[in-house]
Order: structure tokens, then sequence, then C-alpha cells
């Protein structure tokens, strides 16, 4: 009886209740279709503000153009890489259930301080009609309850990117193909809905927030993040969440720390590699961990270490410095996987540093174009629109026809390699990057030759320009950010998925901080050099944009070079196994 029970467990996983999962009750796709409805509203919440954020501090809170610009990247970038401590803390001590939960009802927190403050004049800055009433810049007690808003939801937004998409993705089970392909349908989806929350934002909140007021714009966002939590729960009895197996950094941490003492106490390399095969012993492998999958099956096999990274096997020694810094043969295995796709991560951050300025410039660029079609004025912060309709339609393309198709034609399980898809997101951004320097040559010169320069009338000349960079930009993030989560999950030891997970949201934080570096930058050494300052200037029309934008199409193309050099000889996991069995 005990037997058949255990048959019928998830090996490490748990319910709700701390009991045992159950195969057939517990994970498969019905619980990851809770999983997906929460994303719509999650993202729905976070980015009907932040796409629309650079006008509510310029034109509410008095900022600067720049100014407003960087501190949305900066809001946005500490949002995203707050995506790590959740991922972290979902690996080592709680599981990706509750950090989701609690993460939310910060962000719920954080989008109650807004809406407050959106609805007291009393809480803003006074209103201004230059040249008669001159602006006054948010500061004192006002601006802090800004950004005290702005940044709990910046917490929040954070720990629920790193914990929901590894929270869909564990309901499926690896071990199987239909499990794999059900989990690689998951993460296409994940951003199919993704996309659904966003086109709600940037059509009918942002709608709200410019023609009814901005009070009405966070309470919608407060309103959608409080019924996510309820929707959240009622999958609870279906969730199987992985239990937590204590701080991956202490591993990473506890290798790299011996694999150095015992080279510097070492006097030969092979002292290090002798004494595997008295290292820590393993169990032998069971029927039931092959049953779980790859991961059990290599986590239990007493293989002797692979040659890459050589260096980190010296961390095996019979007699280690100190009992804490012994390290099995495993570990060491874990910590070169995890070396090894931190390259690749660091070649997505020059992408993100382009989606920047879908938030910022761009945004700035539309307002000063004509955004009529027909009699309807189109809010310029509803331009991502485009990209996102766009995501909407490729990704059930990508998933039930491009997918099928390219199984056929390679005869291998995935068709397209999550590296292949991160190539061309990173193509295509530099294609966009082009598109947007040409676009801004052509609205410069419709200002120009319309004598509006220095006009705050729109200029005669269609925003639907400025959606040629989106579309292109919009599908770059779809190929990265899907290819991202699934090879950083399936490529990342067990024990490390969450915070490797989370790399793909740190990119995108990384991204926005980067770009805020490089506006500094080109400010700093253009101003320097005699000339007036690239992006500076009383309206954005007297800002050299096209530069800038040609400057970003050259730094991604040298970043896709250096993509090349990391990603070709890349080795999967399930073909570095295929090798070691041979």
């Amino acid at each position: 009886m005990e037997e058949a029970q255990e048959v019928t467990r998830w090996e490490g996983y748990v319910d709700w209740r701390n009991r045992p999962a159950l195969k057939g009750r517990h994970g498969g796709m019905l619980a990851a279709s809770f999983v997906l409805v929460v994303e719509i509203l999650e993202n729905l919440a976070y980015l009907a503000n932040a796409s629309n954020l650079v006008l509510y501090l310029s034109e509410n809170m008095h900022l600067s153009p720049s100014k407003s610009a960087n501190n949305v990247t900066i809001f946005m970038g500490t949002a995203f890489l707050l995506a790590l401590p959740g991922g972290f803390l979902s690996d080592a001590f709680l599981t990706t259930y509750h950090i989701y939960l609690i993460s939310a009802v910060v962000e719920l927190l954080g989008l109650i301080i807004l809406t407050v403050q959106a609805r007291s004049a009393s809480l803003r800055p006074p209103e201004c009609n230059p040249p008669n009433i001159p602006c006054q810049e948010v500061d004192g007690g006002k601006a802090a309850m800004l950004f005290l808003g702005l940044y709990l939801v910046a917490l929040g937004v954070g720990g629920i990117k790193g914990s929901l998409p590894p929270h869909g993705a564990e309901q499926f089970n690896e071990a199987s193909p239909q499990g794999r392909k059900q989990r690689s349908t998951f993460f296409n989806y994940f951003v199919f809905c993704l996309s659904c929350g966003a086109l709600i934002a940037v059509t009918l909140v942002v709608w709200i927030e410019d023609n009814k007021g901005w009070q009405w714009g966070f309470g919608f966002s407060t309103i959608t993040i409080l019924l996510s939590i309820p929707i959240f729960l009622a999958g609870s009895s279906f969730y199987r969440n992985k239990i937590p197996s204590g701080s991956p950094l202490t591993t990473i941490c506890k290798v790299l720390v011996a694999a150095l003492i015992n080279a510097c106490t070492c006097k030969s390399p092979s002292n290090a590699i002798v004494n595997m095969s008295t290292s820590p012993s393993y169990p032998a492998e069971t029927g039931k961990e092959v049953e779980e999958g790859t991961d059990k099956a290599t986590e239990f096999n007493p293989q002797p270490p692979t040659e890459s990274l050589k260096f980190l096997n010296r961390a095996l020694v019979n007699k280690p410095a100190h009992p804490v810094l012994e390290c099995t043969v495993q570990q060491v295995e874990e910590v070169k996987i995890v070396i090894k796709i931190l390259p690749i991560f660091g070649c997505t951050i020059m992408l993100n540093c382009c989606l920047a300025q879908l938030s910022t410039f761009s945004v700035q660029q539309a307002a000063t174009m004509n955004t009529k079609v027909r009699s309807m004025k189109v809010p310029p912060a509803s331009l991502p629109v485009f990209p996102v309709l766009f995501i909407m339609i490729l990704a059930p393309v990508y998933d039930h026809v491009i997918i099928p198709f390219a199984r056929k034609v390679t005869k291998s399980e995935m068709g397209i390699t999550h590296l292949q898809r991160i190539g061309i997101g990173l193509v295509l951004s530099i294609i966009a990057m082009a598109v947007a320097a040409l676009v801004e040559i052509k609205r410069k010169r419709v200002a120009t030759d319309s004598g509006l320069l220095d006009s705050a009338s729109p200029l005669p000349i269609t925003f639907f320009w400025i959606a040629l960079q989106y579309l292109f930009l919009g599908s770059a993030d779809l190929f990265t950010l899907a290819g991202l989560l699934e090879f950083f999950f399936t490529e990342a030891p067990t024990s490390m998925r969450s915070l490797a997970t989370s790399l793909s949201f740190a990119s995108l934080a990384m991204g926005y901080y980067l770009s805020t570096v490089i506006v500094s930058i080109v400010n700093d050494v253009t101003d320097h050099s005699g000339n007036k300052p690239w992006l500076s200037g009383s309206t954005i029309n007297h800002y050299h944009l096209e530069k800038f934008y040609w400057l970003l199409c050259v730094l991604s193309a040298l970043n896709f070079l250096h993509y090349l050099f990391w990603a070709i000889p890349y080795k999967y996991r399930s073909t570095r196994a295929n090798e070691e069995h041979k």
C-alpha cells in the first residue's frame, strides 16, 4: 500500500497544505492555466502605469523630459531586477506559491498609495501654466510619497516576476516528451497572456488616465491586482509546489571558494580529480527517479566531472581545508551550468536597452505627432498596441504552426532551439534601431519644414511612423523573452530554477539601467566636445535622437557578434548528457 502511494507522488513537490503532491491530481495544464490568467491581470496592473508614467511625471509632477525618462527607466529596471530576490527566496526558503501572494499584496499597497496621491490635489505639486505660473517640481513629502508608492509597486512586481513563471513551468512533468512540449507551450502562452494584459493596459487604462484622470488609472490597476489574488488562490488545490532546497548561492559560493583554496594548496591538478572516487557517495538510481526526469537521473549518477571549466574540478578533494567546503560532483557540475548560461544572459542586456526606448523617448516622439485616427485621438502611450497585437497573433501561430513544422524538418523535439529564438530577437532589435533612426530623421525634417520646432502644436505627420520601431522591437521581445524563460528554466539545475528564470527579467532591468547610463554618457561626451548635447533641449524636437538611435544600432550589431561567440559552441544539457553516456 505504501509503495502504491509512493508511485503516485510527485517526488520533491507538495500541495498548498504542505502535503505530498499526487500525480493525476496536482500539476498539468489546468494548474498552469490559473497562472496564465493571473499573468494577464498582473501585467495589466503594472504596465498600465509604466507605459504612461513618463507623461505623468512630466505633466503632473513637473519633472523635465530627460529626468522623467530616467526615473521611468530606473523604476522599471528596479522592478525587474527585484525578480532576482523573488527567485532566490522561491528556491531557498519559500515556495513560488507563497512568494507570489506576498508580492501581490506589496504591489497592492504601492498602488493604493499612488491612487490616493493622484486623487488628492494637496498631495501633488500645484498646477502651472508657463510662463505666467512657473512649474514647481515635486519635492519634499510629496516626492517621498510618490517614490514610496512607485518602489513598493516595483518590489511587488519583482517578486511576482521571479515566482510566477517558474510556478507555472513547475506544473509539468519534464520526464515525458508530452510534458516538455506542454511546458514549451506554456512559455509561449505566458508571453501571449503578458501581451493580453499589455493590450488592455495601453488602450483602455491609458485612455482612462488621459481622459478621466490618473486617479482612475491607478484605481483600475489597484482593483486588477486585487482580483488576481483570489483567482490565483482558486487554483491552490491543483498546484504542485517545489520544495525549497536551500540557498543556491551557498552552493555556488562553496564550490568557487573550495576550488580557489584547493588551487592554492594542492600541488598538482591531479590531486583534485583523483579524489572523485572518494567524494561523497550517491545512492543508486531507482525507477522512481527515472520517472521524475533527467535531472533526478543525473543528480544521483556518480559520473566523473566533465572536462569543461576544469578549474572548478579542484573543489573535489579527499580532505578539504574545512568540512563546510566539501563538495560533490553534482554541486560542481551545477555551478558549471550556471557559469555557462551567464554569457547568454549578458548578451540580451543590449536588446533590453533598446526596448527601454519604447517607454521613454518613443512616447515623447509620438506626443509631438498627429495621433488622430479619423475623429479619435489616440494617446501616445497606446503605441505599444502595435507590437502587442503582433505578439498576440504570432505567439499562437509560432506554437501551433511554426514549431510543429520546424520539428518535422529538423526531426528534433524543440524544432527551433532556445538560442536560435534569442538570436532572431537580437537581429530584429538591430533592424528596429535602424528604422527608429530613419523615422526620427523624417520627423525632424517635417518639424523643420513646417516651422514647428519650437511649437507645441502636433506635427503634420502621423504617429503610425513610430509604430514601425514598436513592431520590430515587439517581435524581438516575443522571440527573446519566451526563449530566455524556457532556456534558463530547462538549463538550470532544479535547485536554482526560479533564480535562473529571474535572470530573464534581470536582463530587462540591466537594459533599463544601461539605457540611463548611455543617455548620461552620450550627453556628457557630446557636451564636452563643444557641441550641444544630443539628448538635451527645450523640447524633444531639439534632441539629436537619430544619432542616439544609430549608436544603439551599432552597439546592438556588435552585441550580436558577441552573442554568436557564446551561442554557437554552447551544448544543451540533453546534448551533454547524451555525450557523457556514450
